[in-house]
């Protein structure tokens, strides 16, 4: 059978059912058996059939209102990439009636966090992205999205104890992993100390950068790589006289040799210190494809960069409430994204892809 051909009339004879109760299932009209439900869903996973979205969402006039709460993009490069994500994804989904509304939190303040997402659940959307980078303060909202039966996709930052409808982003604890390969790799057999540096983060409220830590230093510890010391800091607002005395005495430690930057803005402020301190000795990896990393890798200063890619986190989480809400389709778990690794050869080929 052609299954760009097929018909109601065909479906329902592969199901051993009526034509009405496969019209009331591909319409979500009407009352189903349960057993009938289920031949039908059979049948249409075993032809993977796709039904037209125009008639069922105009057709129906119905609309799908979905809320992105995430970080103000304009506190930070990383973040007006993921809005990207959202407003190409929303563009793509306009004339199936889906809108997107965003809902800007302070990056830096959970109480602006607990203010917004205060906002979002008033609102009732019909789904959310939600990027939750405030642990405590995200686990409520969750519960109440749940009560209140709002389906809800995590990106950036996983959350095991709540059960989001998917989770888009990396495996973190992996990726620091291969943050401490790229530096062994780095060091050429020597030894020294190695800083895992973090700006501006509440550390104990943020388990995406202690996961990424966790796996840096699991490496040295998997791979029994003794001659290292690995030290970790976490320097506060750049903005603040004291930080760069902070970061200049730390740069300026004799036996330092490289630094595992947590986060895509830190890397490239890490950088211009290096490269104002002419501390070329000292190697750098850190984070993701944002344009002064790019710069700075291009002069030699950042060694290699790990990209998360977070303009296509954002538009798989809006896509995989799309196809929830619209076409009852269940959406993956765990999305995991590969972990990228980046470097001086092969950033030119990354940047003409277009895929980024």
């Amino acid at each position: 059978m052609n299954v760009k051909n097929i018909r109601i009339k065909d479906i329902a004879q592969l199901a051993g059912v009526s034509v009405g109760t496969v019209d009331r299932v591909l319409h979500n009209r009407g009352r189903v058996s349960e057993d009938a439900l289920k031949k039908v869903l059979a049948v249409l996973d075993q032809i993977d059939y796709k039904p037209n979205l125009i008639a069922r969402t105009l057709g129906a006039n119905k609309t799908y209102r979905i809320a992105a709460l995430m970080p103000n993009p304009d506190q930070d490069p990383y973040w007006a990439s993921s809005k990207s994500g959202i407003s190409q994804a929303e563009a793509e989904w306009l004339r199936y009636g889906v809108t997107v509304q965003s809902y800007f939190f302070n990056l830096y303040e959970k109480d602006s966090f607990k203010e917004v997402a205060e906002a979002v659940t008033k609102d009732r959307p019909d789904g959310i992205l939600v990027a939750p980078i405030f642990y405590h303060e995200t686990l409520p909202f969750f519960e109440q999205f749940k009560q209140e039966g709002i389906p809800y996709v995590l990106f950036n930052t996983n959350i095991p104890e709540v059960d989001p409808l998917s989770f888009i982003g990396q495996n973190l604890f992996q990726s620091g992993k291969l943050g401490a390969e790229l530096m062994h790799l780095a060091q050429n057999g020597e030894s020294g100390m190695l800083a895992v540096l973090h700006i501006n983060e509440d550390l104990g409220n943020s388990v995406h950068l202690a996961e990424k830590e966790k796996g840096f230093r699991e490496y040295f510890l998997e791979k029994n790589h003794s001659g290292y010391n690995i030290t970790t800091h976490n320097l506060y607002n750049p903005n603040e006289p004291t930080f760069e005395k902070e970061l200049s005495a730390l740069l300026d430690q004799p036996a330092l040799k490289g630094i595992f930057v947590s986060t895509s803005k830190a890397t490239y402020i890490v950088a211009s210190y290096l490269e104002k301190l002419q501390r070329n000795n000292i190697k750098l990896i850190g984070y993701d494809m944002l344009q002064e990393n790019i710069r700075y890798m291009k002069k030699g200063v950042i060694n290699f960069l790990i990209n998360q890619n977070p303009k296509r986190q954002a538009f798989l989480g809006i896509n995989h409430l799309v196809g929830y809400l619209i076409l009852r389709k269940e959406a993956p778990a765990n999305e995991l994204l590969p972990l990228e690794i980046i470097s001086k050869e092969n950033l030119d080929s990354y940047l003409s892809s277009g895929i980024h």
